[in-house]
């Protein structure tokens, strides 16, 4: 069973993306991040998803982007957008984090050279996204290049170092459709960008947004929401947060 590295934000994609990465048969480790975001839910999601998974090891790594600031998802003083029209929304929103997932891959690929796996899997998206400039393809490729040229085993190993992006050219709805198929509970999934204190989805951040068109696109109810936790305010149902 070959190893792989893979990026467990606790959010629907990176689920899908696990969920697929198992059904390839490789063997996980995955890992979260606690980087200075103002909440933590995710976490506890993330968490829960590993355990499900019985992926073979998940880390939990902490440093502070929020020490840099400059996102409404690490500056308390930022408000998260919320009710934007998504479909003409445009230029790069305030809840994209200066470098997130150029450090997060970073620390994937150090522990993927560690374990000698060349399997490296984030669940990023080019299509239904915000339009943060860290998801497209060809960033993507160019932290490939890179990983083959700064790591020892890259250059020595006799392997070719992959980043799989299994998700990159799907829409939401697609995406949503490829994990029921592959059984993905999204109910233990977490996705809003400004959910309350007790885990209840805002339901208008554009990361909701993107949720809830996903899975009325495919004309299913999502698990996590307000209807299905029959709720007066949508409740993600997860377990006890860390």
């Amino acid at each position: 069973m070959k190893k792989a590295a893979l990026l467990l934000s606790g959010g629907l994609d990176s689920a899908t993306t696990l969920a697929i990465a198992k059904a390839q048969g490789f063997e996980i480790y995955a890992l979260s991040f606690a980087y200075g975001q103002r909440h933590k839910r995710e976490l506890t999601a993330a968490q829960h998803i590993a355990a499900h998974y019985g992926v073979r090891e998940h880390r939990v790594l902490t440093f502070d982007l929020a020490a840099f600031g400059g996102s409404a998802l690490t500056e308390n003083g930022i408000a998260v957008p919320k009710d934007r029209d998504m479909d003409k929304a445009g230029g790069i929103p305030i809840t994209y984090v200066p470098a997130r997932n150029t450090i997060f891959l970073s620390f994937a690929l150090a522990w993927a050279e560690v374990l000698k796996a060349y399997d490296i899997f984030i669940g990023v998206n080019a299509l239904d996204y915000s339009g943060y400039p860290d998801c497209r393809p060809e960033f993507i490729r160019a932290f490939e290049e890179m990983a083959n040229l700064a790591t020892a085993y890259g250059t020595e190993g006799g392997g070719r170092i992959t980043i799989h992006t299994p998700l990159i050219q799907l829409s939401k709805a697609e995406i949503i459709r490829k994990g029921m198929e592959l059984g993905v509970d999204y109910g233990m999934t977490m996705s809003c960008y400004d959910p309350d204190e007790e885990g209840r989805a805002c339901g208008h951040c554009d990361s909701c947004q993107l949720r809830m068109k996903g899975f009325r696109e495919n004309g299913i109810q999502d698990p996590a929401s307000r209807e299905a936790a029959q709720d007066p305010v949508p409740r993600l149902r997860l377990p006890q947060d860390l």
